[in-house]
């Protein structure tokens, strides 16, 4: 099978096995506070994020080069996960993944304050597409939607991704992959388990396994999204993660009573068809920048270990003076 068939087959699979990740958070959600569900997702994660440090052959430390943009980033990838954690276990999974398919518009206007680029009208004209589309998901005018903070929540999640997006552009060309992976996951352990003594509720075992299958699923589902941007390109694989909300739409009914209505329909398809539009311009070289591509299309939580991230890393060209720095590095 050629690979420009079997690169979006896997992308596929990768946001089906993350859409599962997400049903089982929702699953748990219900009963498990954010901070619990966070801190036993990179109890479980941490080992496989072992696992991949020790397979890593580039010299240096744990210790980032871009220290306050590295602060910056971890806070944020913290506050989406618990915004995420708390939208997907307070509202319909589909309405979650409408919201959150904002991000590349959050990304679009990010990208000019901490990347300096130039964003003309095609690119402003996709994203207030796209927030028409957040407005008609949210429909703050209608009697029958009842705003929470859950949608806040999402909307967190999506703004989070973004500027943590726009933050990995700016420093990962001088970042070590597993400094990026790491820290993350660290202060998640770390400030998630301060919290134990007031959030924490007994788990039986079974719920503990539920949460070995959520760190399970977001390293396979890397696994596979490292396959699939092997084998095509990024034009071809970054609309595959919209599949999330077929899902989304049959987990909900399944297993959790739930029917998105039409105005989720009508308002996701909207945030689509903006963020498509833009990843045809950046594929046709219509677009300088890259606010799509260039980002990861599953906003990061610091639960379990992002190798895609890591992939496009290595696709970059390194910066100049990268291996004097590691080699000094290695000698402190």
């Amino acid at each position: 099978m050629r690979p420009s068939v079997t690169g979006p087959l896997f992308a596929l699979a990768s946001f089906g096995v993350f859409a599962s990740h997400d049903a089982v958070v929702k699953l748990l959600g219900g009963t498990y506070s954010p901070f619990q569900l966070i801190f036993f997702s990179v109890l479980f994660g941490l080992p496989l994020a072992m696992f991949m440090l020790l397979r890593d052959s580039h010299p240096g430390t744990l210790r980032p080069v871009h220290p306050w943009w590295s602060a910056l980033r971890t806070f944020t990838v913290m506050t989406t996960g618990v915004a995420g954690f708390y939208a997907f276990s307070t509202l319909p999974l589909a309405q979650v993944y409408a919201l959150l398919f904002a991000s590349p518009l959050f990304v679009t206007m990010l990208s000019i304050p901490i990347l300096g680029e130039t964003v003309g009208r095609h690119r402003w004209a996709a994203v207030l597409v796209g927030l028409v589309g957040v407005f008609v998901v949210l429909r703050p005018w209608s009697a029958d939607q009842v705003l929470s903070l859950g949608h806040a929540a999402a909307l967190i999640a999506a703004a989070g991704s973004a500027l943590s997006a726009v933050i990995m552009r700016r420093v990962a060309r001088a970042e070590r992959g597993v400094v990026l992976m790491l820290i993350p996951m660290l202060a998640n352990f770390i400030v998630m388990g301060a919290l134990m003594p007031w959030v924490y509720k007994p788990m039986p075992v079974a719920d503990l396994g539920w949460m070995a299958v959520i760190a399970g699923f977001g390293f396979i589902a890397g696994l596979l999204m490292i396959a699939a941007y092997r084998r095509a390109d990024a034009a071809i694989v970054a609309p595959m993660h919209y599949s999330q909300i077929i899902w989304a739409a049959i987990f909900g009914a399944a297993f959790f009573d739930e029917t998105p209505d039409v105005m989720t329909w009508i308002g996701a398809a909207i945030i689509i068809a903006s963020g498509i539009y833009v990843v045809v311009r950046e594929s046709t070289g219509a677009s300088d920048n890259a606010p799509v591509l260039r980002t990861r299309p599953r906003p990061e939580t610091g639960t379990s270990p992002r190798v895609v991230a890591a992939l496009r890393r290595r696709a970059e060209p390194p910066p100049p003076g990268h291996e004097a720095l590691a080699r000094r590095r290695a000698s402190e």
